[in-house]
């Protein structure tokens, strides 16, 4: 990871962390979603820097990267706060899934540091963002992504 993308991991861990210290917070149904964003971005950088991945699949996760970093997309965060994670671990599901359907799913198993299975996972923020964002918005962006 880079310094940009290392300092946005550890603002993302702390905004994360300080929206559960909320107990109103523990009870919202997403926030075993929100945990992991920090995970999930970590995730992306980590494959970007992965020689089996293809140079295609890595432009998607430049992509999602610079999604996650964009204070301007679907569901801002500076807005709506952490929930406005969930346009971004969809997307990131996406582009995940994709890489697993290319190559080795071991290869993105092997840069998870969270404690989920990492395949089962990408699948339920696949449905997430098809509930949450809207399957049409979300179709859309996934083509914006897809080129």
């Amino acid at each position: 990871m880079d310094k940009t993308q290392s300092d946005f991991y550890q603002k993302l861990r702390q905004k994360v962390r300080g929206y559960i210290s909320n107990e109103d917070s523990k009870k919202n149904k997403y926030v075993e979603y929100i945990l992991v964003a920090p995970d999930i971005f970590h995730l992306l950088c980590k494959l970007t820097l992965d020689l089996q991945v293809p140079i295609k699949q890595k432009a998607k996760l430049a992509g999602a990267i610079a999604y996650f970093i964009s204070p301007l997309d679907l569901m801002p965060e500076a807005i709506i706060g952490p929930l406005g994670y969930i346009d971004d671990l969809a997307l990131a599901a996406y582009v995940l899934d994709g890489i697993i359907n290319e190559v080795n799913p071991d290869i993105v198993k092997r840069h998870w540091a969270g404690d989920d299975d990492i395949l089962k996972l990408i699948q339920h923020l696949i449905k997430l963002g098809n509930e949450v964002v809207g399957t049409g918005i979300y179709r859309t962006i996934k083509k914006k992504i897809a080129g």
